[in-house]
C-alpha cells in the first residue's frame, strides 16, 4: 500500500469511499509521515452497515458452525500469509517497535481466529429434566444477530479480533469501528476478513470518529448487542448509549503491581519492566502504580532504575535494537507530561525519565520513567495514566496494599510478588478485581481465558477471552417438547 493513498470502508461486501467524500489524515506517530486518507465515516455510513449486517444476519446464522469456522481458519490463514506487511503496518501506524512487539501482535492475532473457530465447533447447549413425564426441553445456543464493536488503539489487531472473532464464529454479523488514530491498521486487518469470502454484509467496517459512528453503532436499533473496549469515560457513554442491548465493556484499569518484603526482587524487577513499558505503557493492564514494602523499597528502586537504564530502549520502532517505541498520540503524551509533573511537584523523585525525549521523527517519544517517593493520592497513582511509567508508592502491610487497590474506581487486575502464597491468595481474595496475578506481571494474560472488570467498578462488565465471550454474543432459547400423544 502506498504511503498516501486514499483508503475505502467495506460496506455490505463492497469497498466504498464515506457517502460525504470526506477523509481523516492517518499520521504516524513513529514518522511523522501521511500514512493515507481515511474515510471519515458518520452516522449515514453506519447505517448502511447496520442494514447490509442486518440483512446478512439469518443467512449467517443458519450456517452449520463448521462451515463458520473453516471461514475463521481462513482468515487466520490470510493473516499469517500477510505476517509481513500487517507488522509493518502495526509499526507505522500505532507505534509499536516491529521486532519486540509488531511481529507477536500478528502472530497472536491469527491464533484469536483459530480459536474462535474452534470454540464455535464446541458451543452447545443443555438437555435439563421436565417435571412433566415424557417431554423433553432443549436448551439452545442462538446467535444474538448484529454486534457492534468499537475497539480501541493500543492492540489495534488483537483487541478487535477478540470480539470479532468470536462473534462471527458464533453465528453474529458485525459491523466495525476501529479508534481513528489507528484505523489504517483497521482496514488492513478488513481487508483479511474480507478476502476469506464472507457472504456481503456480515462483516462491515465503518471509518469515522467515535462520538458520531461509534454512537450510532451503540444506539441504533438496528444492532443486538455492542461490545466495546477503550476507556472508562468512553464505555460509560457506549452503555448508556446502548441501554436495553446485550453489552460487553471492557474499560480501564489502575491495578497495582504489589511487591511484599519476602519477594524474589531480581522476578519482581522483571515483571515491572514488562508491567510498565510494553507497549509503551498503553494498556488496561500495565502497571500504573508500583506498591512496594518499606522493607525493601530503596533495594527495589536501584534494581529498577538500573535495568530500565539498561534494557528499555527507546527509538525508531523498526530498529532491531529498539524495545519501545513513541506513544500514540498526543492527549497520551499530554497526560504523561501532566501526572510526572504533579507527582514531582508533590516530593516525588526522578529516578529515570522523566521527561519528553528530543531528537526523534515526533514529539511523541517519552522516556522511559521511574519515580520514587510518590504520594499515594497523586495523579500517577490513582488515574490511568497509559504511559511508561513506573511510579513507586511505599507501603507498610499487606492491609495497606489491599486497602489502596481497593480506594480506586478500577477493578481490572492487580498482581502481588510474595513468597508466601497465603498472603498471595489473601490478596486475591480481598482485592476488587477481575484478574489477579501471583508473582507474575500485571500486564500477563491468555488469551483463552475470562477476562473482564469486577461489578462496581470502572473497569467494565462481561468478559472477553476464548469461549467465554460468546456468552455475551449468543442468548439461550428453550425449547420444550411434546411427544404426539396419538400414537
Amino acid at each position: 500500500m502506498a504511503i498516501g493513498s486514499a483508503q475505502e470502508m467495506l460496506i455490505g461486501g463492497s469497498w466504498v469511499p464515506s457517502a460525504s467524500g470526506e477523509t481523516f489524515d492517518a499520521i504516524s506517530p513513529a514518522t511523522g509521515e501521511l500514512i493515507a486518507a481515511v474515510p471519515q465515516g458518520d452516522r449515514g455510513d453506519a447505517r448502511l452497515a447496520i442494514t447490509a449486517a442486518r440483512e446478512a444476519a439469518d443467512g449467517w446464522a443458519r450456517l452449520t458452525a463448521f462451515e463458520r469456522a473453516a471461514k475463521m481458519h481462513a482468515v487466520g490463514d490470510i493473516i499469517a500469509s500477510r505476517r509481513e506487511l500487517l507488522a509493518r503496518t502495526l509499526t507505522l501506524d500505532q507505534g509499536k517497535p516491529l521486532h519486540a512487539e509488531a511481529y507477536d501482535e500478528v502472530d497472536e492475532l491469527v491464533e484469536y481466529w483459530r480459536m474462535a473457530a474452534e470454540d464455535a465447533k464446541r458451543l452447545g447447549g443443555e438437555l435439563p429434566n421436565s417435571v412433566s413425564a415424557g417431554k423433553r426441553v432443549m436448551l439452545v445456543r442462538r446467535a444474538r444477530g448484529v454486534i457492534g464493536v468499537i475497539s480501541p488503539w493500543n492492540w489495534p489487531y488483537t483487541m478487535p479480533a477478540e470480539l470479532i472473532a468470536p462473534a462471527l464464529a458464533s453465528g453474529n454479523t458485525v459491523v466495525w469501528t476501529p479508534a481513528p488514530t489507528t484505523a489504517f491498521c483497521g482496514i488492513e486487518l478488513a481487508r483479511c476478513i474480507a478476502d476469506a469470502d464472507l457472504p456481503a454484509g456480515v462483516f462491515n467496517i465503518v471509518t469515522g470518529p467515535g462520538p458520531v459512528v461509534g454512537d450510532e453503532i451503540a444506539r441504533n436499533p438496528g444492532t443486538d448487542g455492542v461490545a466495546f473496549i477503550g476507556s472508562t469515560a468512553t464505555g460509560r457513554l457506549v452503555g448508556q448509549a446502548a441501554a436495553g442491548k446485550a453489552v460487553l465493556l471492557e474499560m480501564g484499569g489502575n491495578g497495582p503491581l504489589v511487591v511484599m518484603d519476602d519477594a524474589d526482587l531480581d522476578a519482581a524487577v522483571d515483571a515491572t519492566l514488562t508491567a510498565c513499558f510494553l507497549c509503551a505503557g498503553q494498556s488496561c493492564t500495565a502497571g500504573e502504580r508500583i506498591l512496594v514494602q518499606h522493607g525493601i523499597r530503596d533495594q527495589f528502586v536501584e534494581l529498577l532504575g538500573a535495568a530500565v537504564t539498561e534494557r528499555i530502549r527507546l527509538g525508531d520502532p523498526f530498529d532491531p535494537a529498539t524495545t519501545m517505541g513513541p506513544l500514540n498520540n498526543e492527549p497520551v503524551a499530554a497526560k504523561m507530561d501532566a501526572h510526572v509533573s504533579d507527582a514531582v511537584n508533590r516530593g516525588a523523585t526522578v529516578v529515570a525519565g522523566g521527561q519528553r525525549a528530543s531528537g526523534h521523527a515526533t514529539d511523541l517519544y517519552w522516556q522511559p520513567t521511574v519515580l520514587s517517593d510518590v504520594p499515594a493520592d497523586a495523579s500517577v497513582a490513582v488515574e490511568e495514566t497509559f504511559g511508561p511509567i513506573a511510579p513507586i508508592v511505599a507501603i507498610d502491610s499487606l492491609r495497606e496494599a489491599i486497602s489502596l487497590t481497593n480506594a480506586g474506581p478500577y477493578g481490572l487486575l492487580a498482581a502481588i510478588f510474595t513468597a508466601d502464597l497465603q498472603v498471595g491468595l489473601e490478596f486475591a481474595d480481598r482485592v476488587r478485581a477481575g484478574w489477579v496475578n501471583i508473582n507474575e506481571s500485571s500486564n500477563y494474560w491468555e488469551p483463552q481465558l475470562p477476562f473482564g472488570g469486577r461489578a462496581g467498578t470502572g473497569s467494565g462488565i462481561g468478559r472477553v477471552g476464548g469461549a467465554h465471550v460468546m456468552e455475551s454474543f449468543t442468548e439461550l432459547q428453550t425449547v420444550v417438547i411434546t411427544p404426539d400423544r396419538r400414537r
